[in-house]
């Protein structure tokens, strides 16, 4: 029977053990307890066979009589957690049946061949009580301990992985430097477009300022053409003053629509409400309205502003004189 745990004292000899599995090198841990059971930390196994979950594995697979924590399969013998290697009181131990039923129970095609090996470990364990490498008596180390041959299979399993690892190397430096080129290639392209774009406002800026100077250039040919009209005036000489007019009385923007409706112009309520809009300014000596502003003050679509206007200046209701410095006709009486 186990020692009582009240007044055995705790101790740390506890026969630990690595397993190697011969296809790829892993290792797993056992521990051999007094009484000549085998441990295994859970989660070598389950990393072997392919399980992402420990608990679940334990759960779905596993009975409660064989796993546990290190610390309740330990303390029954009242040996301590042996120190390093990452053994923790919560760590999970699964016993030797607790094993086989793990590996049983497992249906990842990729556990194969840890299955296998579990199955020779197994029996060898059950038949001689241990399983281990086989020593290698010409081959001491320099501290005087027995070294092992390492077997074919593990030798194979490591060529083969460190051939895997360069060409996952490779694939990965190729993929980078794509991934790069790709990068390269998409801040080209922006770049291109950001200079595209600059090219398309600088043309606009251009068109701006060609209009602007085209209106310009109408308001100084309009002034010159008054100038001359000033100057081919005839005079009346001989001293006598020239005989002033009666001042014509002004003009209301309602008499001035009833003048223009006289012309045989067919007032629609579109043109109507243009032409009341500019009467006023037209009086005081011109409108300098751009089209947007009119169509916003009378609530009218641009396109039909303009028409309005074309059918006042072709039925010789108003003139167009040149364009404002913000590019704004000017529209005057005839």
């Amino acid at each position: 029977m186990p020692p009582n745990s009240a007044t055995a004292p705790r101790q740390d000899a506890i026969d630990i053990n690595d397993f190697v599995f011969a296809a790829t090198g892993a290792r797993l841990r056992r521990l051999t307890l007094p009484d000549g059971s085998h441990w295994f930390p859970a989660v070598d196994v389950c990393k072997q066979l392919g399980y992402v979950h420990t608990g679940s594995a334990l759960r779905d697979i596993a009975d409660r009589a064989n796993f546990g924590s290190a610390e309740s399969v330990l303390g029954r013998h009242t040996l301590s957690i042996p120190a390093g290697r990452e053994w923790r009181r919560d760590m999970n131990l699964v016993s030797l049946e607790g094993l086989i039923r793990l590996v049983n129970g497992c249906t990842k095609p990729e556990s194969q061949p840890f299955k296998s090996w579990v199955a020779t470990v197994i029996e060898t364990i059950l038949r001689t009580g241990s399983y281990s490498l086989e020593p290698a008596p010409v081959q001491p180390t320099p501290d005087g301990a027995t070294a092992y041959v390492m077997p074919q299979q593990i030798a194979d399993a490591i060529v083969r992985l460190e051939e895997r690892n360069i060409r996952a190397d490779e694939l990965l430096l190729a993929f980078q430097e794509e991934r790069g080129e790709l990068l390269r290639q998409i801040s080209d392209s922006q770049h291109a477009m950001a200079e595209t774009q600059r090219q398309i406002s600088d043309s606009q800026h251009a068109m701006v300022e060609t209009q602007r100077q085209i209106c310009r250039s109408q308001n100084v040919m309009a002034e010159a053409l008054q100038q001359i009209a000033e100057a081919l005036k005839p005079s009346h000489g001989h001293g006598r003053p020239r005989p002033t007019a009666a001042p014509e009385p002004e003009l209301t923007p309602q008499q001035l629509l009833a003048t223009w409706k006289a012309k045989n112009l067919v007032v629609t309520g579109d043109v109507h409400a243009v032409a009341a809009y500019l009467a006023p300014a037209l009086l005081r000596g011109g409108a300098r309205y751009p089209l947007e502003e009119i169509a916003t003050r009378t609530g009218l679509p641009q396109e039909r502003v303009h028409d309005c206007v074309r059918m006042l200046l072709r039925r010789g209701c108003v003139r167009q004189t040149g364009c404002a410095p913000d590019g704004a006709p000017i529209y005057v009486l005839p």
